[in-house]
């Protein structure tokens, strides 16, 4: 592959299922095993229904996030980094395991915003998500907002949620001014990040898949990689720095 200058990188639920973290859409997803699942995380849904509020605080509080650590994919990009190659991490990831791993804060685009806070859906409040769950494991089993008595979820979009206005600006500047988009781990059904490939396409990049499923964008790709991502991406991230060098 000619080497490139920069680089943009999508990351999807995918990248983190060697860390212990179920993805969504795979064989052995979140959402494929539980179709009802998906329909409880619209936002209309939450507000409505005290069960579903319920249901997502024991979900969070058992999260196998919280035990989770960076894995091979999350470390090779930290080298995509230093080797001056990375324009952006755009990433469909809520665990925060890219920032953990040693991605610069500043490089990290977090289309879904993070599980890692709370808010609060009237007054805007953000707590920090574990004093949140420290009520739900006391007891509180919907905690309502401290400030206003308003309702709480994690500081996500969920499906019915528009992205943030400045984080999708981010995301389509990165995947415009790009020599090489690449997207890993990530199903490129869900919009608007999927078409985040399309945008980069337009502007000239190059789109490079590593996904362990085909995905709707595969026919336009110079490469798809349909290899196991920890394995994957690490060796692919080395080619991509030799031939820098």
């Amino acid at each position: 592959m000619n080497a490139p200058t920069s680089v943009s990188v999508l990351t999807g639920a995918g990248v983190s299922t060697d860390s212990g973290i179920p993805d969504y859409r795979g064989p052995q997803g979140v959402w494929t095993k539980n179709p009802r699942a998906e329909a409880d995380a619209t936002i209309d849904r939450y507000l409505a229904d005290p069960e579903v509020r319920r249901a997502a605080w024991q979900a969070r509080l058992h999260s196998p996030a919280w035990q989770a650590e960076p894995n091979a994919a999350h470390l090779a990009l930290v080298e995509l980094e230093r080797a001056g190659l990375l324009r952006a991490l755009i990433t469909q990831n809520i665990d925060e395991l890219h920032q953990r791993a040693g991605s610069s804060p500043e490089k990290v685009i977090e289309l879904h915003g993070t599980m890692r806070r709370a808010e609060c859906l009237s007054c805007d409040l953000i707590t920090p998500m574990e004093e949140v769950l420290a009520r739900v494991a006391a007891g509180e089993d919907d905690p309502p907002c401290p400030r206003c008595g308003g309702i709480q979820k994690a500081n996500t979009i969920s499906f019915g949620q528009s992205l943030r206005p400045e984080v999708l600006t981010a995301a389509l500047d990165a995947a415009r001014s790009c020599e090489l988009f690449l997207a890993v781990g990530t199903s490129l059904t869900v919009h608007p990040a999927a078409g985040l490939c399309g945008e980069a396409l337009d502007a000239g990049a190059r789109l490079v898949i590593v996904n362990a499923q085909p995905t709707p964008y595969d026919p336009y790709a110079d490469r798809v990689v349909n290899e196991p991502i920890g394995q994957a991406l690490p060796a692919l991230v080395k080619e991509l720095i030799d031939a820098a060098r």
